[in-house]
């Protein structure tokens, strides 16, 4: 149980001490520690009983950030060198945490007289002696107006005492006697008394306004150098990637020529084996060891593996990095070159939007909305536009290709299992979009359509359409230059249950790639909206995910971890195991689903003696973990943008040609991003009125053209106009499929064929 402090508030110079529980490792996860704050620094140890002879760690707040990441979880960071990831037992005690390192932070700010430590010498970096003259001058003003509130102060205790005894006086005259001086007297004291209060008044309001203003501005200037120091960082540590990786190639293209066995490969393989296998800081640990702590968990292998990886191991340096690095090799001499006239030929790219309007901030009542809704299907409710966010449910099934660079190395993998690794991450990816975006996506209308066409710029061409109502379903097909195909059929089963919603996509999505005719597929899992009614909205992804190799029988099992306010696991954690079709473990993946995945390479398997539960874990023995896949940062702004990410800020913006059954046309949709909400409520509705009237028009002629009406099909008899419902072959699922003759139409700008949905 956590240490409680004797006061919920901490005081600046107490020493504050308690539990808290500290991340280590993927092995061990978070561990209880005992922390003491004092003097400004913040030290830790594993019992109480080490405080007298051993401390196993102590970070400065002089010079830490402090960053809180939810209810009970907050990072303590001195610029890189020490990072504390901490957990309290209750959002109560973290709090009470909080409060007292930031007064730490602040009384040793305050306490060193040197500007240089100071808050001054935050303010003044790179911005000259001009903002520390502007600081002093702030600081004077301030200064003589504390000044006039202790005047004021002495003034209202003076005449309020002498208010006082006049008024006792008054009382203790006897009845008859002359009261008007004593009356008078009164008066005059309650005036001057009137007069210094409301000097007082004016004067804390004086303070007040002028303290807020100065405190905006200077929280605003530390806040905009803490942010050009993580993008310094960032850039130091771009750079000296693409440094390691110019290294290399250069490496690699002086000595490859000579052989064909890559000798330079296995010497650098053995090289850096030994320097893995030397180096068992902590720091190893936590790269290395990946935890799944129901099924196994992973350990660094035998040095020996590390010596033998660049020959016989490392087949991704060897298959899709060299690929890679001729790429560049290729692209940066074509760019170079001054003779290449298809430099000259080249069309410019096309330039994407990078903002829309921001999202209005209008109230609304949703209980009284939501409470006639418990337990109906989600399709089923007329929701306002207030919900959604300005996008189709089209179009987020689009933003699956937002990473669409996986399937291109994927592609070029000749091992199936290394491929494998890549369609898992591919699937991971796909909900890194959706940790923020709380907004419900617009129900497509049957027949609506949404094209995806980056085909100068990425390579791939995507297209969705609307191929049925009740149940509603859309149908997927994406093809890229690179040898890839990706389609899927994603019909959404959703219940509201009052305190969270749950959405079940149902069907499969396929991807098939050219060169090696293998054929994936796998299955959604669920998402849970929390908090619908009371708290701040929240999104979890949970549930398990088998990816499956219909030609060689290797299998991908990803286990999505639910969030539990007791667990000590990161949260959003995905763990993976690649298998071949005898069910040997090649691979292991881990990561989170909103940050990204890393792979490593197993050597061994066992099983442990002692898992948890009495159940045995299985053991692997694996490489050092490389990353495979890391999510995009969000553009600037996204928090006022629906928390879109670059791609999606572009798929709603319009663009010539497309057809007039594109989601890009929708009215409702279009009127929702330019922030006229109340007129897309409207149009919303009378598209959806439009559509019921199509429906029962549909259903009239079904019904007149069978001879009894129970010879009349019960579903709808509404047929795609670029998708057919067919049975795959290798996976045995029935689903629409592309039919071609899309990309054919719009070529021609010939859509004599499309609906009018709107």
């Amino acid at each position: 149980m956590s240490s409680e402090p004797k006061s919920p508030t901490p005081t600046p110079g107490d020493t504050y001490k308690g539990w808290l529980f500290k991340w280590t490792n993927y092995i061990k996860g978070y561990q209880r520690r005992w922390f003491v704050l004092s003097n400004g620094l913040l030290s830790y140890y594993r019992t109480q009983a080490e405080m007298g002879h051993t401390c196993r760690g102590t970070i400065n707040l002089a010079t830490a950030n402090i960053v809180v990441e939810d209810s009970c979880n907050f990072v303590i960071s001195n610029g890189g060198a020490q990072t504390y990831h901490l957990k309290a037992s209750s959002e109560v005690e973290r709090q009470r945490w909080i409060t007292a390192l930031e007064l730490a932070f602040d009384t040793g700010n305050n306490s060193d007289d040197s500007c240089e430590d100071g808050p001054s010498a935050l303010l003044t970096s790179g911005h000259g002696g001009g903002r520390t003259l502007d600081i002093q001058s702030t600081l004077r003003t301030l200064g003589s107006k504390v000044e006039d509130l202790d005047t004021c102060n002495d003034l209202i205790v003076k005449h309020g005492s002498a208010l006082q005894r006049s008024l006792s006086e008054l009382e203790g005259i006897q009845p008859g006697a002359d009261v008007g001086d004593k009356m008078r007297q009164v008066t005059e004291r309650a005036t001057l008394f009137r007069i210094t209060s409301n000097a007082m008044i004016n004067a804390c309001r004086d303070f007040l306004s002028l303290a807020q203003n100065h405190s905006k501005r200077w929280q605003k200037a530390l806040q905009l150098e803490r942010d050009q120091r993580v993008r310094l960082e960032e850039t130091l540590e771009q750079l000296a990637k693409q440094h390691n990786h110019l290294e290399r190639a250069f490496r690699g293209a002086t000595v490859l020529p000579s052989s064909n066995s890559n000798p330079a490969l296995g010497s650098k393989g053995a090289l850096s084996g030994k320097g893995d296998s030397s180096d068992e800081d902590d720091n190893n640990v936590f790269f290395d060891a990946m935890e799944e702590p129901a099924e196994f968990i992973t350990v660094p292998a035998d040095p020996k593996y590390h010596r033998r990886s660049g020959s016989n191991v490392s087949g991704f340096s060897n298959e899709t990095g060299m690929d890679d690095l001729s790429v560049n090799f290729d692209e940066l001499s074509m760019a170079s070159s001054p003779e290449s006239p298809q430099s000259l030929e080249l069309e410019p790219v096309r330039q994407r939007r990078t903002r829309i309007p921001d999202k209005p901030n209008y109230y609304l009542n949703l209980w009284s909305i939501m409470k006639n809704c418990i337990g109906k299907e989600l399709s089923k409710i007329p929701m306002p536009v207030n919900f959604n966010e300005p996008l189709s449910m089209l179009q987020r099934l689009s933003e699956d290709l937002e990473y669409y660079e996986l399937l291109d190395k994927a592609s070029k993998c000749q091992s199936s299992l290394e491929q494998m690794c890549y369609v898992a991450a591919f699937t991971v990816s796909s909900y890194s979009t959706t940790v923020h975006r709380t907004g419900k996506p617009f129900n497509p209308l049957l027949g609506e359509t949404f094209e995806l066409d980056r085909l100068r710029e990425c390579g791939y061409r995507s297209l969705c359409e609307q191929v049925s109502h009740h149940p509603p379903a859309a149908a997927h097909h994406a093809f890229s230059e690179k040898g890839w195909t990706l389609r899927q059929e994603i019909t959404l089963a959703s219940k509201f249950r009052g305190k969270y919603l749950s959405i079940m996509p149902l069907g499969a999505i396929q991807c098939m790639f050219a060169k090696s005719n293998n054929h994936y597929s796998w299955k959604k899992v669920t998402t849970t909206v929390h908090n619908i009614i009371v708290g701040k909205l929240w999104i979890d992804q949970s549930g398990e995910i088998d990816v499956v190799n219909h030609k060689t029988g290797d299998r991908c099992h990803l286990k999505f971890a639910p969030y539990s306010y007791f667990s000590r696991d990161v949260p959003r954690k995905v763990t993976g195991v690649v298998t071949d079709k005898d069910g040997k473990a090649h691979y292991v993946l881990s990561g989170t689903w909103d940050e990204k995945m890393e792979f490593s390479r197993i050597m061994q398997s066992s099983k442990s003696e002692n898992g948890a539960e009495g159940k045995q874990r299985t053991v692997y023995q694996t490489l050092k973990a490389k990353e495979i896949w890391r999510k995009n940062p969000l553009p600037e702004g996204a928090e006022t943008m629906y928390f879109f990410s670059s791609l999606a800020l572009t798929l709603n913006e319009p663009e010539e040609g497309v057809a007039p059954t594109d989601s890009r046309r929708r009215p409702d949709q279009r009127l929702m991003e330019d922030g006229q909400w109340d007129e897309a409520n409207a149009e919303k509705q009378r598209l959806e009125e439009k559509q019921r009237m199509v429906r029962r028009e549909r259903e009239r002629e079904v019904i007149k053209a069978a001879h009894t009406p129970d010879e009349a099909p019960h579903q709808d008899s509404h047929q795609a106009l670029w998708f057919e419902k067919t049975e795959d072959a290798q996976s045995g699922e029935t689903l629409h499929v592309y039919k071609g003759g899309y990309w054919e139409t719009k070529d021609s700008g010939v859509w004599d064929m499309c609906p009018d949905i709107f």
